[in-house]
């Protein structure tokens, strides 16, 4: 059921505009109401908090819905602070960012 289920979540987050988005979500909770009453439950509350970017423009959605940024930054972080292990003060910590 893995499969089907995250293609399904994959497409609700593909949609082009919020109200489709919304109307996939109506049709993956009454897929899944009698087969998966948790996954539904979880769905009904979690999903909606990832609808955020729709009211963004379509050119930044893709940047702000994934995690993919915020990696990027934490693995810049993390390679620019293995070079200095100890810093002197917090002003010098703040200018390696």
């Amino acid at each position: 059921m893995r499969g089907p289920v995250a293609a399904d979540i994959r497409a609700i987050f593909n949609a082009p505009d919020r109200e489709e988005a919304e109307l996939l979500l109506g049709k993956f909770i009454d897929r899944y109401r009698k087969s998966a009453p948790k996954l539904v439950e979880w769905a009904e509350q979690a999903l909606p908090e990832g609808f955020t970017p729709f009211g963004l423009p379509a050119s930044h959605r893709r940047r702000l819905r994934t995690t993919n940024l915020l990696e990027r930054v934490n693995e810049e972080i993390k390679r620019r602070t293995r070079v200095a292990r100890l810093f002197p003060n917090e002003a010098s910590c703040l200018r390696l960012g």
